[in-house]
């Protein structure tokens, strides 16, 4: 599973001004992050406004996202949910194809325990015709999947092949990275930690930021796995506060607007989510201001 060290590319999902996908401009962004060194990208996941897509629209932009990577870097597929025998139905009709894993995001708002989230993924990873990363993010979920669960799903499940661990919770991170198989990729879902994360075991991150700095952040996670930790450092500390920005008011509203601002797409989102405020547009394009990127 080497094709999953180092940088993951959460994909956003381009819309025109009314609200369709753009597929010629989903065409530039992969460019953008494939000619900037990415390792992979994740299509559909929370970035690419998933939840707002309905389901001729996600298989369009699966479409257009495996015609034009055309095999330059591994796909992930974002196939994940609250209702599981949807997930498991969505999983039947899913053309794998072109893919090489699915990142299947932890069971949201029902607030299951942690015996019914193990259920939900083992009978996921005995349907799925391609390996699964696990996704833990409470703060979109309302639950957090514990290291207990999630080390229990890792040695049970061979198919369960990673895990994007967007906690914060360190103490959760060190118990997983230090227990898990040795086989299992535990892979940092926080671009602002990385570096840290890379530093106690972890092989890399999906990021979000690397929508639109995919050269500096993808370079930065290599010198991290490279050992140069030192090295790495300037490059981390001066993309902090535009990591911040880019989630000062939702995801991926800032990071659109970077990109659009950078000439490579537009910004527009879908309802619920809407454009950024002009005050963090205007602290994004500073910190764009001070990177030379526009």
């Amino acid at each position: 599973m080497n094709k999953f060290h180092g940088t993951g590319v959460a994909i956003i999902t381009p819309f025109k001004a009314d609200r369709s996908v753009d597929h010629t401009a989903l065409k530039t962004v992969i460019d953008h992050m494939i000619n900037g060194g990415v390792e992979y990208i994740v299509s559909l996941g929370t970035t690419g406004e998933s939840a707002t897509l309905n389901s001729e629209e996600k298989r369009a932009v699966w479409d257009t996202t495996i015609s034009h990577v055309n095999g330059r870097v591994p796909l992930v597929a974002g196939i994940g949910g609250n209702n599981t025998s949807e997930v498991l139905n969505d999983l039947k009709k899913f053309d794998s194809k072109g893919f090489d894993a699915i990142l299947s995001v932890c069971p949201y708002y029902n607030k299951p325990t942690q015996e019914g989230i193990y259920q939900h993924y083992k009978v996921i990873a005995e349907e799925s015709p391609l390996p699964i990363i696990l996704y833990n993010v409470p703060g979109r979920t309302g639950v957090n999947m514990s290291a207990e669960t999630t080390l229990r799903l890792a040695h049970d499940c061979k198919n369960i092949i990673a895990m994007k661990e967007a906690s914060g919770n360190f103490d959760q991170f060190n118990r997983i990275i230090k227990d898990k198989p040795e086989d299992f990729l535990f892979i940092s879902g926080d671009d602002a930690i990385a570096l840290p994360l890379i530093s106690m075991g972890a092989v890399g991150v999906i990021s979000v930021i690397g929508n639109a700095l995919p050269g500096i952040f993808s370079t930065m996670v290599r010198m991290c796995l490279d050992g140069k930790f030192i090295e790495a450092q300037p490059l981390h500390h001066s993309l902090t506060e535009f990591t911040s920005l880019c989630f000062a008011e939702g995801n991926p509203g800032g990071v659109k607007a970077a990109m659009n601002m950078m000439g490579i797409c537009g910004d527009h989102m879908r309802l619920p989510l809407v454009k950024i405020s002009e005050s963090t547009e205007n602290k994004i394009k500073a910190q764009l201001e001070l990177l030379n990127l526009l």
